[in-house]
């Protein structure tokens, strides 16, 4: 088996954005072949949310954050240990109106629907992600009537 290059670091992706703005999908389409995704609708607990994140930071094993992630407070408990363990830290905030995430989650059936006052307190609490909090790069991801993301850099580390 052949050794990865020295200055090979392995990514932390952490995803911002209210529920059906299009992360999961996103994830599916651009990372699901190299990241482990972390996602408490499938977890449920913080208790197995930090088992599975503790093994990817010693395993260094590039995941994906797959939450709304609303808060700085919030993206700070993947940011810290991974920029502790070396990784690349990169950041993608969803934008969605939330006439949009109504209408997607609309389409949404059984456990997958959030209720609508979930999901518009969650835009309430949205703060915009920022370098200063760990990221190496961000990137605003928009999701067309026609279901294409458009991904656009909005900021990098100075160091990067």
């Amino acid at each position: 088996m052949a050794e990865r290059n020295e200055a090979w670091r392995p990514e932390a992706v952490i995803f911002t954005g209210v529920q059906a703005s299009g992360k999961s999908t996103f994830y599916r389409e651009r990372f699901f072949e190299t990241h482990v995704r972390i996602n408490m609708d499938m977890l449920r607990t913080r208790r197995r949310e930090s088992l599975l994140l503790n093994a990817c930071i010693i395993g260094r094993q590039p995941f994906v954050a797959d939450n709304t992630n609303p808060l700085a407070a919030d993206r700070a408990r993947y940011i810290e240990p991974a920029r502790a363990a070396g990784f690349t830290v990169t950041g993608y905030f969803f934008r969605a109106t939330p006439r949009e995430a109504i209408a997607r989650n609309q389409q949404r059936t059984g456990r997958a629907a959030v209720p609508i006052p979930g999901l518009l307190g969650t835009y309430k609490k949205l703060e915009g992600m920022a370098v200063g909090e760990g990221f190496d790069v961000l990137y605003a991801v928009t999701l067309t009537p026609a279901n294409v993301y458009v991904v656009e850099e909005v900021a990098r580390a100075p160091s990067t």
